[in-house]
């Protein structure tokens, strides 16, 4: 899996993709993360990447000559995705994260800046759009991290355990189970008989069980999608 990051902050990413299971990932080349400044394609002498909207507005929007060269600089993989990080864009979610590490060989990541991109970057450049959620950042570069993250942990190779993948909150729509190690007792405060038993069907009923009231306690709407999914 390659990533091609198109932002004017490069060392954003230096600290988060260099440690921990990313990290790791990395260095063993699961994946690679390439990185692409923008202002390197500046067409004026000042290096220029933003200017004022047409028909007035607050802020500066980011031009589309430079990010366009940028974007045709790089390498085309046969299964590519162009990808605007936007508050306007479709939420960022596990379901997208398995698509998009299972189906596509390069990941294009354009992190916006100032009030937005010009109109023509989202039309003719952009293959999809995506948001870190119903608020707003100062750049782009906060959740092209997370979706980078995000994609390279379900990649064979990065977590150690595979099928430790399988059971964690929004694989199967439901939130992940309550979990204890040692000591059995702290502060009076008792793991679950249950879990030392060591009777493995009743700890798998209990903990998908525990699933199920969590989710449904804590994301009504996700357990109604997992209800409505298990009884057709």
């Amino acid at each position: 899996m390659r990533f091609d990051v198109i932002t004017l902050f490069p060392d954003f990413f230096t600290s988060p993709l260099s440690s921990g299971i990313v990290g790791k990932a990395l260095q063993k080349e699961i994946a690679t993360v390439n990185f692409v400044n923008p202002r390197d394609f500046a067409v004026d002498k000042h290096r220029r990447v933003d200017d004022e909207p047409y028909g007035g507005g607050v802020g500066m929007l980011l031009k589309p000559e430079p990010i366009f060269s940028a974007v045709e600089s790089l390498p085309q993989f046969s299964s590519q995705e162009v990808i605007l990080m936007t508050p306007q864009g479709e939420p960022m979610n596990q379901p997208l994260f398995r698509e998009l590490a299972y189906d596509y060989e390069q990941l294009v990541l354009i992190c916006g800046h100032y009030e937005g991109v010009d109109e023509r970057i989202r039309e003719h450049l952009v293959t999809r759009e995506v948001s870190l959620g119903d608020f707003i950042l100062t750049c782009g570069e906060i959740p092209a991290l997370a979706l980078i993250n995000g994609v390279i942990r379900l990649i064979p190779g990065t977590i150690g355990k595979a099928d430790s993948l399988k059971a964690e909150s929004f694989e199967t729509e439901l939130l992940d189970y309550p979990q204890y190690t040692k000591p059995a007792v702290f502060r009076g405060w008792e793991v679950p008989p249950v879990l030392r038993s060591g009777n493995h069907r009743a700890i798998a009923q209990w903990r998908k069980e525990q699933q199920i009231k969590r989710t449904q306690k804590r994301r009504p709407d996700l357990w109604q999608k997992w209800k409505n999914e298990s009884s057709s």
